[in-house]
C-alpha cells in the first residue's frame, strides 16, 4: 500500500504543468542563496567529484527519450529532477546495485568507497526503499542487552554471521523472510518496532549497502557493522568506528566481545548514537537534498559541455 501512495504520488508530480516546476526550481534557487553554502559545497562535490570536462557519452540519455525500463523506484527518483533540463539535455545513468566502474561519468546509486571512483556520481536513488528513518520515543538505556537483526541471507557473509549468532544467547538474529523459507535460520518477521527495542541492530552489506542503515543511525539504538565498502548519497564513506558506529571485524570474531562492552557502557554508546543522529540531519532537509540533486544534475550538463541545458533562468 505504501509503494502504491509512491507510485501515485510520484507520477501525479511528473503529470503537472512546467509552470509548478518553474515556480519550484526559483524557489530553491532563492533557497541556495540563504542555505548554508559549505554543507552545500562539500555535498555536491563528494557526490561528483570530477572538476574536468568530459564529451557526453554515447550512452547518455536524452530528457526526451527518458523511459522507463528497468526498476520503477529508480526511474521515478531520476524523473523527478528531470523536469529542470531541456529537452535535448543527455544524461548517463545506470539503476541498479551495481558498482562498476564507467569510463565516463555515469549517475550511479552507489559506489566502492576505495579506489579511483570519481566516474560514479552519486544521485538519491531508490531513496523511497533506503532513505527511511525513525523516531524513537526508547532512550537506549531501557532497551534489551542485545543485538537484533533480521533480513535475506543472501551472500556467504551473511550465512557466516547468522551461523555463528543464531542461537547466542545476546543475539536475536535470522532471516525473516515473508513468506517463510524452510532454513534452519528462518524467524518470524520482526518489524523495525520491535528491532528497535534492542540496544545493538545490526547491519550488513549485501550487493552494496546495507538497506536498514539509514533508520538504525536515526534511531536510538546503536549500529554495529564491519568497515563499510560501498557508498552511496548517505556519504557512508564519511562514517567512522566509534564515532557514528561501532566497527566489528569481518569474520566477526569481536562481536560478542563488543555486545557485552556497549550494553554496559551507556554513555559510551549515546555519545555515538548522538553523531550517527547529527549525521542523519544533514539528510533531513528536503529543499537541500532538492537543491543539491538538481545541483548534480548541472554540473554534470556544464561539464560535458551542455551548456545551456536548464530549462528555467
Amino acid at each position: 500500500m505504501i509503494n502504491f501512495w509512491y507510485y501515485i504520488k510520484n507520477y501525479s508530480r511528473n503529470a503537472l504543468p512546467s509552470l509548478y516546476f518553474k515556480r519550484n526550481y526559483h524557489r530553491l534557487k532563492k533557497f541556495e542563496i540563504e542555505c548554508d553554502q559549505i554543507e552545500l559545497n562539500e555535498r555536491l562535490n563528494y557526490y561528483f567529484n570530477v572538476d574536468n570536462g568530459f564529451e557526453i557519452p554515447e550512452s547518455a540519455v536524452a530528457v526526451k527519450d527518458y523511459r522507463k525500463t528497468v526498476g520503477t523506484f529508480y526511474f521515478l527518483d531520476l524523473k523527478e529532477f528531470l523536469h529542470y533540463f531541456k529537452l535535448n539535455t543527455r544524461f548517463a545513468y545506470h539503476f541498479g546495485d551495481e558498482t562498476h566502474i564507467n569510463s565516463y561519468p555515469t549517475l550511479f546509486k552507489a559506489r566502492r568507497i576505495n579506489g579511483e571512483n570519481s566516474n560514479s556520481v552519486l544521485f538519491k536513488l531508490n531513496k523511497r526503499r533506503h532513505f527511511h528513518f525513525v523516531t524513537d520515543e526508547s532512550s537506549f538505556s531501557k532497551k534489551k542487552n542485545m543485538l537484533v537483526w533480521r533480513g535475506s541471507v543472501v551472500q556467504p557473509w551473511h550465512l557466516d554471521f547468522v551461523t555463528k549468532f543464531l542461537n547466542h544467547p545476546l543475539c536475536d538474529v535470522g532471516q525473516g523472510n515473508r513468506p517463510p523459507e524452510d532454513v534452519p535460520w528462518q524467524k518470524k518477521f520482526l518489524p523495525i518496532i520491535e528491532q528497535l527495542k534492542y540496544k545493538i541492530i545490526f547491519c550488513i552489506e549485501g550487493n552494496d549497502v546495507a538497506t536498514n542503515l539509514k533508520w538504525v543511525m536515526s534511531s536510538n539504538s546503536l549500529c554495529m557493522m564491519p568497515k563499510p565498502q560501498y557508498e552511496t548519497w548517505f556519504m557512508e564513506g564519511l562514517l567512522k568506528d566509534k564515532v557514528h558506529y561501532v566497527e566489528v571485524k569481518n569474520d566477526y570474531s569481536d562481536v560478542e566481545e563488543k555486545i557485552k562492552y556497549y550494553t554496559t557502557h551507556d554513555e559510551e554508546a549515546e555519545l555515538i548514537i548522538a553523531n550517527a543522529q547529527a549525521h542523519v540531519k544533514r539528510f533531513t532537509n528536503k529543499s537541500m537534498e532538492d537543491l543539491l540533486c538538481i545541483k548534480v544534475l548541472e554540473k554534470y550538463a556544464q561539464l560535458s559541455g551542455q551548456i545551456e541545458a536548464r530549462k528555467f533562468d
